[in-house]
Parts: C-alpha cells; sequence; structure tokens
C-alpha cells in the first residue's frame, strides 16, 4: 500500500482518535478469589480526578469487576498516561477497600460472583435473566479499543476488512491460562468461554450498514440478544460512539499491552480507511477458517501455530504476527507509531505474553499467580 494513501487517511480527525477501556477483576488477598467490592472500589476512586475530563470509570456485569474507559485520545503517550492513570487509580482504590485490582482474562482461582443490579443498571438484570448460568459464571475481562469513523456505513466497511485480523490480535494479547486454579491448557481460556454466548467470535460480512442493522435486528428479534445494542463479536460499530470498537483482546497484563492493541487497532482501521479509498474489497474470509484460526489463537496464543485466514492453512502464529505487522506498516509511519509498536512487539516477544508470564509465575501455586498480577511481589 503506498505510504502518501495511508498518509493522506490519517490526517482525517475521526481517524486518528482512540481510547481504550479496560476491565479489571477485584479479588480477596486474604484467597486470591474474586470478591464483590465493585461499588466500594468505584466510590473511593471517585474521590480522586480523572486523567481527562472524557475519562471515566464503570460498574461491569459483576460485582467483582470494575472498568476504566480513558476519554479519546490523539496519540499513544496521552494514551499511555491515561490507561497509567486509571490503573493506579484503581489499584489504589481496591487497596483501600481491603482488595486487589487483578488485570487477568479469567479468575484464576475463580469465586463467587454476584449481578450488578441497581436503579442505573437495570439493563443487568435482563441479561442475566437472558443468559443464566453462562452471565452467572462469565468473570471474563477484555481490552477494547475504539477507534473514530466518519459514520456506520464507514464503520460497517472498515469491519469487514478488520476480519482477517481479529485472531492475530488475540494471539499478542492471550492473558488468561487459568480457571478455577487449574491450567485450562489454552492461552485465552475468557475466548472459550465468550464462545458459549450467540454470534461470537468473528463477524459476518455485512454488504452494508441496512445489512448490518438488519441482521443485528434478527437476533434481536430471535431472541438471542437482549437489544440492538448488544452483539458479541470482537469487532463492531459501537453502538453508542462514532468508532469501531475492538473487542478481541485479553485485558492487558500490563500498561504497555493494552497501549499495543490500541496502536494496532487504530493502524488497522487507517489501513481499512486507505483501502476503502482506492475502491479496494475486503477479502472474504471463509466463516470456517475464521473459526479455526480464533480457536487456534485462544488455544496457543504467539506459542505455536496458528492459522493463515487467506491461506487457509497452519502457519506460525509469529508469522501471523509478523504480516500484520507489515500490513499496517505505512500507518503506523504516518501516525509516529512504528518506532514505539516495534519496541513493544519485541517486549512481548521478549518476554512473554500474558499467558506465559502467569505460567512462569509457579503453576504449582496459582496463588502466587494472583499476588503477581496484583503487583503484589
Amino acid at each position: 500500500m503506498e505510504a502518501s494513501t495511508v498518509a493522506n487517511t490519517v490526517s482525517n480527525t475521526a481517524a486518528r482518535t482512540f481510547g481504550v477501556e479496560e476491565e479489571f477483576l477485584l479479588v480477596d488477598p486474604a484467597t486470591g478469589r474474586t470478591a464483590p467490592g465493585a461499588a466500594e472500589v468505584l466510590r473511593i476512586a471517585g474521590g480522586h480526578p480523572p486523567a481527562a475530563a472524557d475519562a471515566a470509570l464503570h460498574t461491569e456485569l459483576l460485582t467483582t469487576q470494575v472498568e476504566a474507559a480513558t476519554g479519546r485520545c490523539r496519540s499513544l503517550d496521552e494514551l499511555g498516561d491515561q490507561l497509567t492513570h486509571a490503573r493506579r487509580q484503581l489499584a489504589d482504590a481496591a487497596r483501600a477497600a481491603g482488595l486487589w485490582l487483578v488485570p487477568s482474562g479469567t479468575a484464576v482461582l475463580g469465586g463467587d460472583t454476584e449481578i450488578s443490579v441497581t436503579t442505573t443498571h437495570e439493563r443487568f438484570a435482563g441479561i442475566a435473566d437472558r443468559f443464566a448460568e453462562v452471565v452467572r459464571e462469565y468473570q471474563a475481562c477484555g481490552c477494547h479499543v475504539h477507534v473514530g469513523v466518519p459514520d456506520l456505513e464507514t464503520a460497517v466497511a472498515v469491519v469487514n476488512h478488520l476480519r482477517p485480523w481479529l485472531p492475530t490480535l488475540l494471539a499478542l494479547s492471550v492473558n488468561s491460562p487459568f480457571h478455577l486454579g487449574r491450567d485450562t491448557g489454552y492461552a485465552s481460556w475468557r475466548m472459550i468461554e465468550q464462545a458459549r454466548f450467540p454470534g461470537a467470535g468473528v463477524p459476518p460480512w455485512f454488504d452494508s450498514a441496512g445489512d448490518y442493522t438488519a441482521q443485528v435486528g434478527r437476533l434481536v428479534e430471535q431472541g438471542v440478544l437482549l437489544d440492538e445494542a448488544m452483539t458479541f463479536w470482537l469487532v463492531r460499530p459501537s453502538a453508542h460512539l462514532p468508532t469501531v470498537e475492538f473487542r478481541a483482546a485479553d485485558t492487558a497484563v500490563d500498561m504497555p499491552g493494552a497501549l499495543l492493541q490500541a496502536a494496532l487497532s487504530r493502524a488497522l482501521v487507517v489501513t481499512a480507511l486507505a483501502e476503502l479509498d482506492r475502491g479496494r474489497t475486503a477479502f472474504p474470509v471463509d466463516t470456517q477458517t475464521a473459526a479455526a484460526a480464533l480457536w487456534s489463537a485462544a488455544r496457543h496464543g504467539l506459542a505455536g501455530p496458528g492459522v493463515h485466514p487467506v491461506l487457509a492453512k497452519r502457519v506460525p502464529a509469529t508469522e501471523l504476527l509478523g504480516d500484520l505487522l507489515a500490513w499496517v506498516t505505512p500507518a503506523l509511519e504516518a501516525a509516529g507509531d512504528l518506532v514505539a509498536v516495534r519496541e513493544l512487539v519485541a517486549g512481548v516477544l521478549r518476554d512473554g505474553t500474558g499467558a506465559e508470564r502467569q505460567r512462569a509465575v509457579t503453576p504449582a501455586d496459582p496463588f502466587q499467580i494472583v499476588r503477581y498480577l496484583a503487583g503484589d511481589r
């Protein structure tokens, strides 16, 4: 792809802005198991100013989880500052409440769960009623990246271009190998748990914004979604913001991991916009190949085989990561992010993914893994 084409696209204000939502678990330091404490943690954290006027801290579906949302950012430096501030703000509040803040895609040792049902979150009750036990045990945390786009029609066209890259974004982010104190054998057990929801995984191909709206509407009418704002695809047009929302990644073990997901996500959107400007149609990845690629990424992360979305065959997962970096290099260069992203990727390849780092602690004692994740070391 010509760098000049990407440079012209990246100059668009909407294409440059991005933000991140990070979900975290709250854990009892005495047991390492999750503990309900979201309301108290958010109350304490709310006494301190956010990093930006449009940054926010939120409750999640379960009282054992909290979420930090950055404001709309234009640079990696700005985003990194906000991510660091929010993580510190929540971690300090959790400790003040007698808890640990744990950045893991799943609860290492499990724990009792409770639906967050308040006057402002009555929708959570509807979700719990609709999906029953699947929701009650779903202590899963993701890193969601929003990238600005002009409108729904553009967002849908961009999503088509993103479909081949979602398994690689997952492989890079895997951070949930343990469940109920056991090593699952998977690098992202969160993705396996998420597969129990209707329509999870790589989204289907959409012919237009109208087609997207119609397909979502049918799922609502069929009773498998609560409303049009609820879909489980790993990338989608946001229901409440003018953005494309990436939902493939596990919550990052540290801030640099979240920053890397954001940089790559923005670069993928900018590259997709450039492809659309050139009149190029996205490659229609076969549905079963997409599912195979996603399963392989969840199983192995970067430490094993992946599935090439175009060639439909097994290749090393690191080769797919190299393809992704090559694809978005012009966009990274245009945004001034290339050097930073190369350093962040080198850090993952050197230190391991979150899943590899969890397993390196001491698998024989999962409590020590929780302690490590909480930074109590």
